[in-house]
């Protein structure tokens, strides 16, 4: 009997992105405490930038887009906010959207499959995602469940399961 596998992977649909950024910038358009306060999004390549003139606000502004987010089923682990910090006559957030898996992530998700997954199941890093395979399909998805609950800082999707 072949082996079955599947791919762990981190990755971001752009199209989710875009409608989560127009429907925070909607909503910071319509809302009263908004008003006046140069409150803006705005999404480049890898990056959103969020703008307010004063801290408490900028931090109003980062809340709307976690929730417009978290709306639309996307991971708040794909976001990596930075501090607010003042440009001018406003303040800002820089926060980076994280995809794929970096090399400390591998490693780690591939020692925790060798060390507490059921010992027929295999994993190797290819670039930015990791393939896991063994003969049973049960244990594959026991794995699927381990690494669900594993403590890692990026968005885990499970792909190509066959």
């Amino acid at each position: 009997m072949a082996d079955s596998s599947f791919d762990v992977v981190s990755k971001l649909d752009s199209m989710e992105i875009e409608n989560a950024v127009n429907q925070a910038r909607k909503e910071i358009e319509q809302r009263y405490d908004f008003k006046g306060v140069g409150a803006d999004v705005t999404l480049n390549d890898k990056a959103l930038l969020l703008k307010a003139n004063s801290e408490e606000r900028v931090n109003a502004v980062l809340d709307v887009v976690q929730s417009k987010f978290i709306k639309r089923g996307m991971s708040l682990k794909a976001l990596d906010s930075g501090e607010p910090y003042p440009s001018g006559k406003e303040y800002r957030i820089e926060t980076k959207l994280k995809e794929g898996i970096d090399q400390p992530t591998a490693k780690k998700l591939n020692k925790l499959i060798r060390d507490e997954a059921p010992k027929s199941v295999k994993s190797q890093i290819q670039g930015d995602e990791l393939r896991v395979s063994s003969k049973s399909r049960d244990d594959l998805q026991e794995t699927i469940a381990l690494l669900k609950g594993a403590d890692v800082d990026v968005a885990l999707q499970f792909i190509n399961f066959r």
